[in-house]
């Protein structure tokens, strides 16, 4: 189910919290869905009872500098495709660089990345610190980084599109 606003997914999250559901978030673009995505967020789901994904909306993945022909769907595409998963609970997108603002208004149980990333890094500055860790950490939350699946990656099947 996609949400509008935090408000709203604030109030199914406080029914899901009070029958005892443990949240799970994630971000991403996820801009062309391929294996290592749904493995990931497959891997996600598992570790708790309810996933919610977080995608960027267009302007943000812009300034991610992902390349200049990103993204490649629009941000409800994306979403909408997020949303048809199985394994996914709840969508929403968000306009900000980074997803601390929303992790900071859903207050997950736990906060997961994938395995670019570190859970230990406490360096905000570096490129494998997980936004959110510290904040998810202070309140009692676990942060956890899922392996890549190896040779899956957008800006590859981005690449080969462009070679074909």
């Amino acid at each position: 189910m996609q949400f509008a606003d935090t408000y709203s997914l604030n109030i199914q999250l406080s029914e899901w919290k009070s029958s005892g559901k443990k949240i799970v978030f994630t971000n991403g673009v996820f801009d062309i869905l391929h294996l290592g995505h749904v493995r990931y967020l497959q891997e996600a789901r598992e570790l708790g009872d309810v996933l919610v994904v977080g995608i960027n909306d267009d302007s943000s993945v812009k300034r991610l500098n992902k390349g200049p022909e990103r993204p490649i769907h629009d941000e409800q595409a994306r979403a909408g495709v997020i949303d048809a998963l199985r394994c996914v609970d709840a969508v929403i997108i968000f306009s900000d660089d980074t997803p601390a603002a929303l992790i900071e208004a859903l207050h997950p149980d736990l906060l997961v990345k994938g395995g670019d990333y570190d859970a230990l890094e406490t360096n905000p500055n570096s490129k494998r610190y997980v936004v959110g860790s510290a904040e998810t950490k202070s309140r009692g939350g676990t942060v956890v980084c899922i392996p890549i699946v190896a040779g899956y990656s957008t800006t590859n099947a981005v690449e080969k599109i462009k070679k074909h």
